[in-house]
């Protein structure tokens, strides 16, 4: 086929903003619009309310505000969906969209994918000794929720049986529209080049606005944040996309916005593994075509592995956070007394009980810059925010601190505040626990119209190393002759979040002669220093020419990551905002010429 499909991507998260749907039916011209709805601990909270409920574990919002409010709409102009809104449970998402179809007098059809869903088998897996693929650590007590990554092909096999509407339980994000790819373009399974296209046209607007100009590092230059334009993937048969955004929507869709969504969570970018294919986008291209308009080309793919990754999840204890506003001469000392006391009386009152201590304790002075650690440069702060939290096994022992933290506002120090009305509660600490099964092991089904189909996939074979060996850090020399110092940020886009425990921090130069510079001072060495506040593992460094850009995969960076984090930032959110202040060694005539800020060293 020779014709382009145009994608929207209408959801980042569960809870994503209204304005998406309507935006893009009204402007976009859609062949099909997406919805990405799943993480981790989405998939803990859907378990939960399917326990208390066997009609639960979906993505309700899916149900009563898209399909409900824009149906009608996506029937005329003949838009197909694909969700993976059915969470755990997807053939009741699947029915509460067949009854909203039917209440509205339309004939369309509903496919559901199913397969993902393992959690009948946690006594097997336990007896399999199966381990955790990170840690090592054994299988876990109290689990949630398993559930198999799934792949495209089961989509694109319910849209080839007519569904106009296909629900999935957890597949992969890029999946959704990879499924829409490889039924409207006749690709192959072993098209593995413009599989890892179609699966970076996902991976680009999975995440919503991220990729037309929200959390871009120069964010003043964004206009409408208000009814900011959500993405358009527009991908011709040969895997070549561009993106774009609605008429008349706000936002920038840029080579940097773009870019910075491309570095996004992607770990070593020669080796993105996926169910349908391993993608190397380590020289992808970004070409600006128009105004917001950027097209993508030269993402590369090789065969698929032979298992799925799976993610469990498990009750782990119960933890508690709260915050206070302290305000007045010395606000970050006396949040800092308030906590050191708190938690002092608290201990005390355990030990006279013989109750265990608490397993963990977290305080961060928010406002005088305490994710900075050694760089922080706020001094005497006059209004901060206290965050106390803490872990413990028994959730009445963390009411107890609540109490206490609470009764500092007419016991300690001065000026202690807050909004009142909305004390928080303990709530269980769900821990993610990852591991490989052969894809033999586990069977992708598709319903449509009452049928269910086995799908075949690809099996696969062991991962190849990448094609080419990981630059060290010592590649780059420094530069030679006198240097002045500049922030990272006149020399770079970046952008930061998390997988589990660890942080991807994504550095890309604003010019491609700038990156000699990057090179030679963002070593693996030099952004482990930068971080070892908060680092308990080690730091690898990837690179993407094709960008002009650095990878940085920090591990075990964020207090356990997730719901499992008492962090201010689990998902390491502000990391890459945290190092575009690192100094960076330039000649002085470049800083002269391209009129750069210099920097004390």
């Amino acid at each position: 086929m020779n014709r382009a499909i145009r994608i929207g991507g209408a959801s980042a998260f569960w809870g994503d903003s209204v304005i998406a749907v309507p935006q893009l039916l009204a402007g976009g011209q859609l062949d099909y619009l997406v919805f990405d709805y799943l993480a981790e601990i989405t998939m803990s909270i859907m378990a939960r309310a399917r326990a208390k409920s066997p009609e639960q574990g979906y993505a309700t919002d899916f149900v009563t505000v898209v399909i409900r409010d824009h149906l009608k709409e996506i029937a005329r102009q003949g838009v197909k969906v694909i969700s993976n809104a059915g969470g755990v449970n997807p053939r009741a998402c699947a029915a509460a969209v067949e009854a909203l179809i039917a209440e509205q007098g339309l004939n369309l059809k509903v496919g559901v994918v199913s397969g993902d869903d393992l959690l009948d088998r946690a006594d097997e897996f336990k007896t399999r000794g199966i381990v955790e693929m990170f840690s090592g650590a054994p299988w876990p007590e109290h689990v949630m929720s398993i559930n198999a990554y799934l792949g495209a092909l089961p989509i694109a096999r319910a849209l080839a049986g007519g569904a106009d509407i296909v629900v999935t339980g957890r597949c992969v994000d890029s999946a959704v529209t990879l499924g829409a790819c490889i039924h409207a373009l006749g690709w192959q399974d072993d098209d593995f080049h413009r599989l890892a296209a179609g699966s970076l046209a996902g991976h680009i607007i999975e995440c919503g606005a991220q990729a037309t100009g929200g959390l871009f590092t120069d964010w003043q230059a964004v206009e409408g944040w208000e009814n900011i334009g959500y993405p358009i993937a527009e991908v011709a048969a040969d895997g070549s996309f561009t993106i774009g955004k609605p008429p008349g929507s706000g936002g920038l869709v840029s080579a940097a916005t773009v870019g910075e969504q491309l570095l996004y969570e992607i770990g070593d970018p020669r080796a993105y593994v996926l169910p349908d294919v391993v993608c190397d986008f380590s020289e992808a291209r970004l070409e600006q075509v128009g105004r917001d308009l950027v097209r993508v080309t030269n993402a590369r793919g090789r065969a698929p592995t032979d298992t799925y990754k799976v993610s469990a999840t498990y009750m782990d204890g119960y933890r508690v956070g709260l915050y206070l506003t302290i305000g007045g001469i010395d606000a970050d000392r006396k949040a800092e007394k308030i906590a050191a006391a708190v938690i002092a009386r608290c201990r005390a009152m355990l030990r006279a009980r013989k109750l265990p201590d608490f397993r963990e304790v977290s305080v961060e002075v928010v406002g005088a810059e305490a994710s900075y650690g050694p760089h922080r440069r706020v001094r005497r702060p006059r209004e901060v925010i206290l965050k106390l939290a803490a872990k413990h096994d028994d959730p009445r022992v963390l009411e107890g601190l609540l109490r206490e933290a609470t009764s500092s506002a007419t016991s300690m120090a001065p000026g202690t505040t807050g909004m009142g009305g909305n004390r928080p509660k303990p709530s269980p600490v769900v821990r993610l626990f990852s591991f490989l099964l052969p894809k033999s092991d586990v069977t992708a089904q598709v319903h449509v119209g009452g049928d269910a189909v086995d799908v075949a996939v690809r099996p696969g074979r062991p991962l190849d190393p990448p094609p080419a060996a990981r630059p060290t850090s010592a590649s780059a020399p420094a530069p030679a002759g006198p240097t002045v110092s500049v922030p990272l940020v006149a020399l770079a886009w970046g952008r930061s979040g998390d997988k589990g425990n660890n942080a991807n921090i994504g550095i890309m130069a604003r010019r491609p002669e700038y990156l000699p510079y990057l090179r030679a001072a963002l070593t693996e060495e030099a952004v482990a220093a930068y971080f070892a506040h908060l680092l308990e593992g080690p730091v690898e460094r990837f690179e993407l020419p094709g960008l002009h850009a650095l990878n940085f995969v920090l591990h075990d960076v964020l207090g356990g990551g997730g719901i499992a984090s008492l962090r201010n930032d689990p998902q390491g959110k502000a990391f890459a905002q945290m190092l575009l202040d690192h100094p960076i060694a330039v000649p002085p005539a470049l800083a002269e010429r391209d009129g750069l800020q210099t920097v004390v060293p």
